[in-house]
């Protein structure tokens, strides 16, 4: 790398060591990927107050049990909700307080 247009090497090179590896900052940037989506995040909102399945997030969202679904299958991909079975029946909640934690913060920064 060129070192002509540095201006503070020690501060540079500190920050370098400092940076989480590729594969972490690609994931990272994968998660917040995933909160871009409006639908998502309303589902991640309506998870807030109740353990839901499929048909009951469908019906408080107004939308398809098959739009619903796919985007369920993204946020348990992505480890941000989790399900159980009850039945013939799944029942999806958060995954874990991180995930309110993540919200909480861009919402936060948002209306502020």
């Amino acid at each position: 790398m060129d070192n002509l247009n540095i201006v503070n090497q020690e501060t540079v090179e500190k920050v370098r060591e400092s940076l989480p590896n590729e594969e972490i900052l690609y994931d990272v940037a994968e998660l917040f990927k995933v909160f871009g989506d409006s639908t998502r995040i309303k589902i991640i909102c309506a998870l807030f107050e109740a353990e839901m399945c499929v048909y009951d997030l469908a019906a408080t969202l107004g939308m398809t049990q098959s739009a619903i679904s796919h985007q369920l299958r993204i946020l348990k991909n992505s480890k941000l909700v989790k399900f159980r079975r009850d039945g013939k029946q799944m029942y999806y909640s958060l995954d874990d307080d991180h995930v309110k934690q993540i919200f909480d913060a861009g919402y936060k920064h948002i209306i502020e």
